[in-house]
């Protein structure tokens, strides 16, 4: 059955198209052009109450029953899971995967999100906010640096939803100030990603509908008053 993707060509939304391009799963992508606002859009709160992308339905979920998901990383443990691939199934290993995947998801990718906004979309500048993030962004690569020379990926020897998570945020390192020429590890992971077939599929999906950049309205409906409404 085919997995209904809804999701924006993000580092959020590549998370999840490289898993479902790497695990072989049918799927349809969905745009949420979060720069109109269909992120507020009631059909799309009911599955995704946050109002974030990404957010799945798969008719075929647990039981055979229909699931619906919002959360990457809870999406990608749950693909993995329902295909018995890039998550060990217990042990040790299943555990050291899951905590690079949660520094993904609570320091890595709100982090960089973070240092994106400063340096890129901020309506004011604001020093002391980019040279915050920068900074972290920078601790942050290094700590991805340090554990890169210990091991192939970011779980161990094999890749994973880890590896998944982290890499689409670290494709422009310069957008967040960052400095990788001495992160020797860093480069021959990322390169090594990049060039999988899957990846190189994953980031496409729905990149051909998105624009760079935002105008006035769309900034406000990411970052202003639209954000605090009650839906």
């Amino acid at each position: 059955m085919t997995i209904d993707v809804y999701s924006w060509a993000t580092p959020n939304g590549h998370k999840v198209h490289i898993a479902l391009e790497e695990l072989g799963l049918d799927y349809k992508a969905h745009a949420i052009d979060i720069g109109k606002g269909d992120q507020f859009e009631p059909a799309f709160l009911k599955i995704s109450p946050n109002n974030r992308i990404p957010a799945i339905v798969d008719p075929d979920g647990p039981d055979g029953q229909p699931i619906s998901l919002f959360e990457s990383g809870a999406i990608l443990i749950y693909l993995a899971d329902k295909t018995g691939k890039l998550l060990p199934a217990s042990g040790a290993a299943r555990y050291t995967v899951l905590q690079w995947l949660m520094w993904q998801m609570g320091g890595l990718g709100p982090m960089l999100g973070q240092a994106h906004h400063f340096l890129q979309y901020a309506p004011e500048d604001v020093p002391y906010g980019k040279a915050r993030y920068a900074k972290e962004s920078q601790r942050l690569y290094n700590v991805l640096d340090k554990r890169l020379g210990e091991t192939r990926f970011l779980g161990g020897d094999d890749y994973s939803i880890a590896d998944i998570a982290a890499w689409p945020w670290t494709r422009r390192p310069d957008r967040q100030n960052v400095d990788t020429s001495d992160l020797p590890n860093f480069k021959r992971w990322f390169a090594e990603i990049e060039a999988r077939p899957a990846v190189q599929r994953g980031v496409e999906v729905l990149a051909d509908v998105r624009k760079e950049g935002f105008d006035e309205k769309e900034r406000e409906i990411l970052f202003g008053s639209a954000q605090l409404q009650r839906r």
